[in-house]
């Protein structure tokens, strides 16, 4: 049987005054006196004591589950004259969008005589087709201190093309025509040392420092939207000098695509010839012409694999070198791999690669690297066997990326600028006098490593920097002749307001390497190569749009007016100050 709480207390209460009634009872008897002696002394004990429970039973009825209790909501409407105002869209000031213009022309003046003039057409015609040239003329009188040659230089160029745009394909023509002419002003700072002041003065008023470049081109491109044939592009060009040297040059590169297995399939097919010839060798000793020629025929297939956010190109490049004036043909096999990954999605993305190929050098292509080449060069190709390389890039922000990678690469043959050795001889053509280059070839290994970062703080804000910073190994040159060591590029630009935009560029280019003898004089003990400095250059604009078609600028070049050499016994010319205008216009 069960009892609450309160019944508990009544017994209780009850058994107490029982007990003490009986108490009452003995106290009245008379038990007499008893000696008791105590024998064993008192040994008290600790009885078990019984554990309460964390979470004791509640047996109580008082404790009883509850009910569920279940209710329902009785609605019936209300009467309301309340009517919502209907919503409106809140009006957005719209930009006037501006024009596009498919036509301009640029003229800008200078000190040291300097003319910069610029001329684009482009013009729609019916049935999708389109034309177009260009016009571009640079030129400078000169004026560089201290300098006993003339150091005007030209470059003047005409472009025009023809083509059309269709739905799956489009193609155009191009013809194009440069002619520049230079002076070889770079005389050796010790020369005519030996000579008494009257030769000297003579020897150098006899050099004709002049000399020019006339290049004509032919060329077109074709591109399909469908298709296994993807693209090709072709080109012929012919390029010459005033001192009778001649180079033509043909290529075509067709590209293959198609999807195998729901994988990307690519095939680029090369073939690509250049062969010219130079009147003499610098030591005027060759009873004929100097020729060369090759003819470099390529195939580069690769497989596009993409799982797991895994981008993996699998492929091989395939050469057959054909040596025209000689038998050294070659078959050369390069590595044409890459990968990456998004390691943080767009934050951060690791690629790796590793690639080669042959690379086809050219008495133009020199030139357009280094105008002050005599025309007595030796032509060979670059093979480039392979390029291993990896890095990061991704996003630090949504408008600040970057890009950091280290590679190391291995070159046969790679084509360096090196300054000639030379004479004080009258008889002498007037670029042999240490006032122009070569080209030698060596076996060079290069560790490098890059980095840029890019950033858009705002619509009106934009930056950027960048830096190569390059170790050499040679096999039998010296030096890496006229490598940089370092180089570190940075620029920024503002829009000031809506008319008003400026921006600044800065460049650095570390120490580089250069050799050049005297042959005239016996040397006691072989010279060291020379070391050319590092150099900053400092150049800035600031523009004022009149309106959508009329700019105009301000250019500040070499701020920090160093008349540096870019080139071995090459001065540039100090602060340069340009003012022009640009003019968008249509017909």
């Amino acid at each position: 049987m069960k009892f609450n709480f309160s019944k508990k207390i009544i017994l209780f209460l009850f058994l107490m005054a029982l007990q003490f009634s009986f108490a009452q009872k003995k106290k009245e008897e008379n038990i007499g006196s008893e000696v008791v002696n105590v024998v064993k002394p008192y040994t008290p004990t600790i009885s078990d004591a019984s554990k309460i429970q964390e979470s004791p039973v509640l047996d109580d009825e008082g404790n009883a589950k509850k009910e569920t209790i279940k209710y329902s909501i009785f609605s019936f409407p209300v009467a309301s004259t309340f009517t919502p105002a209907k919503g409106k869209a809140e009006g957005v000031d719209k930009e006037a969008k501006e024009k596009f213009f498919n036509n301009y022309a640029t003229l800008a003046i200078g000190n040291y005589g300097t003319l910069n003039a610029e001329l684009f057409v482009n013009q729609e015609l019916a049935n999708n087709d389109y034309v177009g040239g260009m016009f571009r003329h640079f030129s400078s009188q000169g004026g560089i201190n201290n300098l006993e040659l003339d150091d005007w230089f030209y470059d003047t160029a005409l472009d025009v093309t023809y083509g059309a745009n269709y739905d799956k394909m489009s193609w155009n023509i191009d013809l194009g025509y440069q002619n520049q002419a230079y002076n070889w002003y770079g005389l050796p700072m010790d020369f005519g040392s030996a000579l008494t002041p009257g030769d000297r003065n003579n020897l150098i008023a006899g050099i004709d420092s002049k000399h020019s470049y006339n290049g004509i081109s032919l060329g077109g491109k074709l591109n399909f939207t469908e298709g296994a044939f993807k693209d090709a592009s072709m080109k012929f060009s012919h390029f010459s000098d005033s001192f009778g040297s001649s180079e033509n040059r043909f290529y075509v590169k067709p590209a293959l695509q198609f999807d195998v297995a729901d994988q990307l399939v690519k095939t680029d097919i090369i073939v690509d010839y250049v062969g010219g010839s130079f009147d003499k060798n610098y030591e005027d000793t060759n009873t004929a012409k100097v020729k060369y020629g090759f003819t470099n025929l390529g195939i580069s297939p690769s497989f596009n694999i993409n799982e797991n956010g895994w981008n993996v190109k699998l492929g091989a490049s395939l050469f057959y070198s054909i040596d025209k004036m000689g038998a050294d043909n070659k078959f050369l096999i390069y590595p044409n791999v890459s990968v990456s990954y998004p390691v943080v999605e767009d934050l951060m993305i690791f690629y790796a690669g590793a690639e080669g190929s042959l690379e086809q050098n050219s008495y133009m292509d020199f030139v357009k690297e280094n105008q002050f080449l005599s025309p007595t060069l030796a032509i060979v190709p670059t093979d480039k066997q392979y390029q291993i390389s990896a890095g990061l890039k991704g996003k630090l922000a949504s408008s600040v990326s970057y890009n950091i990678q280290g590679s190391y690469n291995n070159e046969r043959n790679k084509a360096l600028f090196r300054s000639h050795d030379y004479t004080e001889n009258n008889a002498n053509e007037d670029y042999a006098y240490g006032n122009s280059f070569q080209v030698v070839y060596d076996d060079v290994r290069t560790f490098r490593f890059s980095g840029n970062l890019k950033a858009d703080f705002s619509e009106n804000v934009s930056f950027a920097l960048g830096g190569t910073f390059s170790s050499y190994k040679n096999s039998v040159e010296q030096e890496a002749w006229n490598l940089p060591a370092v180089e570190v590029n940075s620029s920024i630009d503002f829009n000031i307001t809506p008319k008003w935009y400026a921006g600044a560029k800065l460049f650095y280019v570390g120490e580089r390497k250069d050799f050049q003898l005297n042959t005239d004089i016996v040397y006691v003990t072989q010279p060291e190569p020379m070391t050319l400095k590092s150099y900053v250059d400092l150049n800035s604009h600031v523009g004022y749009k009149y309106n959508s078609q009329l700019t105009a600028f301000l250019k500040l070049n070499n701020m920090t007016n160093k008349s540096y050499q870019k080139w071995m016994n090459y001065p540039v010319q100090g602060f340069q100050v340009m003012i022009g205008g640009n003019y968008k216009f249509d017909f």
